[in-house]
């Protein structure tokens, strides 16, 4: 992707990076954190009963940290595992990708798809009793010699 595309989705980038940045970890420990807070101070600490089971703040914040962690791990697998929300959003992540319809860049581009496109094109060769040229053999050599960069653990194209 040239850099003049890519300066002109910084805004946007910028503001998907803020947004996952806020909403998975600033919002969210202070919402817990104001939950418990608000919970203890109005509600437990006004009603004897309640009073009682959680003498301080400290005990309610381990005993709801204890039960509600767990308990949010079972509705997280529930979301992603038993239900239809995780599969919705999916679907609409799938339809508004733009790499759905087009090739990612990576190692899909650069060297799956080659690959692919470089075995039909000798399969149809050979089916039609033709050679190869020395053009096309240096150029499967190359495919190969980024499959080879790739189970090895190196990376192929270009890094952005």
């Amino acid at each position: 992707m040239s850099k003049n595309k890519v300066s002109k989705r910084i805004p946007f980038r910028s503001w998907y990076y803020f947004r996952i940045g806020w909403s998975t970890y600033f919002a969210f420990i202070f919402a817990a954190i104001n939950t418990i807070t608000v919970t203890y101070y109005l509600a437990i600490e006004n009603i004897p009963a309640l009073k009682d089971i959680f003498p301080s703040f400290a005990t309610y914040g381990i005993v709801v940290s204890v039960i509600g962690i767990p308990l949010l791990i079972l509705f997280g697998y529930v979301h992603f595992k038993k239900s239809h929300g995780y599969k919705s959003e999916a679907d609409v992540l799938a339809e508004s990708n733009p790499y759905y319809f087009k090739l990612p860049p990576g190692w899909h581009k650069d060297v799956l798809f080659p690959m692919n496109l470089m075995l039909s094109q000798m399969i149809l060769k050979i089916a039609l009793n033709e050679k190869p040229s020395q053009q096309e053999l240096e150029k499967l050599k190359e495919i190969q010699d980024s499959i080879q960069k790739l189970i090895d653990g190196e990376m192929v194209g270009k890094e952005k």
